[in-house]
């Protein structure tokens, strides 16, 4: 209840956050339905500065007909809260902040840093990674952060190849019809291993120095041994190499060397990375 109410539901927020199922009960709305929430299996997280908020010691022996354990975080131990629970975290009794000794203020801080230990402890205690986490964050910053080249890059259709034998005219086919028009076409050999890659830069290139004969073998007019990329890499690293050497696509190869995908700088556009 109250403030401490407030502290519970970031804790759940932040359990759930990091692959521990959670949800926030509230003591009122549980006698009337909420307790449906709650199932074998479950355990419950008590947050009470005092100990003794009576909505919450209602719920006890409810708990205890459904054998739910209880984890009470109080700053009384001796508390009915304390007494009616399975384990005991006290942060202790704490003066608090305001002039009257009244507000929740410290007391609500120190239930806030037990909450996020109590939450990192767990976190510690099981299998879970930086790709668990994203999976939980697809969307803003943190979503970034963790994205790998394989969620981002462009395959199937929208893969742009073509063999190191076919004439440039048919690159040029390629690179315009390919969905997305990724301005670039990845030349491979007939095992589907990168040889080298043609884009939009190099057509320019060659027009303005008077070659314009499309019909010669793409592999001699292609970019030799490119800077490639894996699909596990992250994309803020391959955005990172992209800038450095100011392209606008990086060829994605597999580890036997074959063109599996390419990342585009539209696609980094799209994902909000540059």
């Amino acid at each position: 209840m109250g403030k401490a109410g407030h502290i519970g539901q970031k804790l759940s927020s932040t359990l759930a956050s990091t692959g521990i199922r959670s949800v926030f009960l509230h003591p009122a709305e549980a006698v009337h339905g909420d307790l449906g929430r709650v199932g074998p299996g479950d355990v419950i997280l008590a947050l009470s500065n005092s100990g003794s908020t009576e909505e919450l010691l209602r719920l006890l022996p409810l708990f205890k007909r459904m054998g739910t354990p209880v984890v009470a975080l109080t700053g009384d131990a001796d508390s009915p809260l304390a007494k009616g629970a399975e384990v005991v975290l006290d942060i202790g009794r704490i003066e608090e902040a305001c002039p009257m000794g009244l507000v929740p203020t410290a007391s609500t801080a120190a239930l806030h840093a037990v909450g996020d230990a109590l939450a990192m402890t767990l976190l510690r205690s099981r299998p879970f990674g930086r790709d668990d986490y994203a999976l939980l964050h697809p969307g803003g910053k943190l979503g970034r952060s963790v994205l790998r080249v394989f969620e981002l890059m462009r395959t199937g259709p929208a893969n742009p190849l073509v063999l190191d034998t076919a004439r440039l005219s048919l690159a040029v086919v390629v690179m315009t019809n390919t969905p997305g028009r990724p301005g670039a076409a990845c030349v491979v050999d007939r095992d589907g291993k990168l040889e080298g890659i043609f884009t939009d830069g190099d057509l320019r290139r060659l027009v303005e120095k008077g070659h314009t004969d499309f019909e010669v073998p793409v592999r001699e007019v292609m970019g030799k041994r490119p800077r490639c990329i894996t699909p596990d890499m992250l994309v803020l690293t391959a955005a990172a190499q992209m800038r450095e050497l100011r392209v606008d696509q990086l060829p994605v190869v597999d580890v036997e060397g074959r063109a599996v995908g390419l990342l585009d700088v539209q696609d980094l556009l799209a994902a909000k990375f540059v």
